[in-house]
């Protein structure tokens, strides 16, 4: 049986060499996207981090395991409030005890015990369930059918009511996160008894079996005071599987967070709230279609629309943006969903570890399409981060109620005219 190893990796950077096994090589590279694996001089691999936080432990064949920690750039502090974000949450911003401030997972698990404790303060939420069984009473209605199948035997009656019960998908999903969090490597045994007695707290919860899907829930009115805990429970069980090369969601010692979708969310979640106040509605997600045929998809991360016609598109990209121009590539992306939704504005959103630069715009050549770029400074405090996406809502309400350019034809035309005279003003001899 080999040693177990233990690497630190930061989420972003230049990475460190190691000298790894065969084993130990198979066993990072056997979850794609988990970090970036290259050879480096003296027989050594570099193990570079690829926007993930958390940690978790990978057997090897020999019967030994890599523990990979991987820390984010951000301090917990300023990452907890990305995580959990919620203009009706009362309580942000959630403090972070010092005990916790440099581990990410303790303090995912401080925060859901504190989150939980008050939304269960008011008691434990119930709500009907259809039951179906035999008893020796009539309770609700008879299942006809399947009482008419019991011939000559009147008891036990087979019926069907609906029962107030905890038994409830928010209450599963909360009980799940829960017994997970208790068993986090690093948390608190403080922390780990406020859990176990929250847990307790919700007898008659069924919890959802291990590999199985979590149960759906719509928010409502009712479960209102749910919705904070409920976020930070699905990012904790979203986190504890991992997907193998070629294969299926697998159960993960640890737990894992993908950033980029921190990000997108907490974008999608801030602009979202500060575009209604402008009269515009943002739709996240939507599927819509490139071409005539309606065979290839695209999901833009925010369609802005005003009156019900769509104005602006926006996407989020968690990448530090460290010149003044986005990739090629970023400006194709959004010419492709301006193009297709027929619009004429398109926002680049980035993250930035520094003070965030003024907005650039990219006007596209022989297009009517106008493409700004911003940089978030994540570093920010909360109140300055929130005042950042106020900003950049304001501007993208201000640029979409322009008045619509000239169509892309008209505007390659106009372009190719400049240039013709341009180069006849050149070429035209002094007189």
């Amino acid at each position: 049986m080999s040693a177990d190893l233990t690497l630190t990796v930061q989420e972003t950077g230049p990475g460190s060499a190691y000298e790894l096994t065969g084993d130990q090589v198979a066993a990072l590279v056997a979850v794609p996207d988990l970090v970036r694996l290259t050879p480096a001089p003296g027989g050594r691999w570099n193990v570079r981090g690829n926007q993930k936080v958390g940690l978790i432990r990978l057997p090897t064949r020999s019967g030994g395991a890599v523990h990979l920690r991987l820390r984010p750039k951000l301090p917990i502090r300023d990452l907890l409030f990305l995580l959990s974000y919620s203009s009706t949450d009362p309580w942000h911003p959630e403090p972070v005890t010092a005990a916790t401030a440099d581990d990410l997972l303790p303090a995912l698990a401080d925060l859901l015990a504190r989150t939980a404790r008050r939304t269960l303060e008011a008691g434990v939420l119930h709500g009907y369930s259809e039951v179906a069984e035999e008893l020796p009473l009539i309770r609700g209605r008879i299942r006809t059918t399947d009482q008419l199948r019991r011939t000559g035997l009147p008891l036990p009656i087979s019926v069907r009511y609906d029962d107030h019960t905890p038994d409830i998908p928010e209450n599963r999903i909360l009980l799940a996160a829960l017994n997970l969090a208790a068993h986090l490597p690093g948390v608190l045994d403080s922390t780990r008894l406020t859990l176990r007695h929250l847990a307790h707290r919700l007898h008659g919860v069924r919890a959802p079996h291990p590999g199985q899907p979590l149960p759906t829930w719509i928010p409502t009115r009712l479960n209102a005071r749910y919705a904070p805990a409920l976020r930070l429970a699905e990012l904790l069980l979203s986190g504890r599987s991992v997907r193998q090369e070629g294969g299926v969601p697998i159960p993960a010692d640890g737990f894992l967070l993908d950033l980029p979708k921190v990000f997108e969310r907490f974008v999608t979640v801030t602009l979202g709230e500060a575009l209604a106040r402008h009269g515009i509605r943002c739709a996240p997600q939507d599927v819509h279609r490139l071409d005539e045929a309606r065979r290839a998809a695209f999901r833009p991360d925010l369609v802005l629309y005003r009156g019900g016609r769509p104005i602006s598109v926006m996407d989020a990209k968690y990448t530090y943006l460290k010149v003044t121009s986005p990739p090629v590539e970023h400006l194709y992306q959004l010419l492709a969903y301006c193009t297709a939704l027929g619009i004429s504005r398109g926002h680049l959103i980035y993250a930035a570890a520094g003070p965030g630069t003024a907005p650039t715009d990219h006007v596209i050549r022989c297009s009517s399409v106008t493409i700004t770029a911003h940089a978030l400074n994540l570093n920010d405090p909360p109140a300055g981060l929130l005042a950042q996406m106020a900003a950049l809502a304001a501007l993208a309400g201000r640029t979409a109620t322009a008045a619509p350019p000239a169509s892309p034809g008209q505007a390659c035309k106009a372009a190719h005219s400049s240039q013709l005279r341009e180069i006849e003003g050149a070429s035209a001899p002094p007189q």
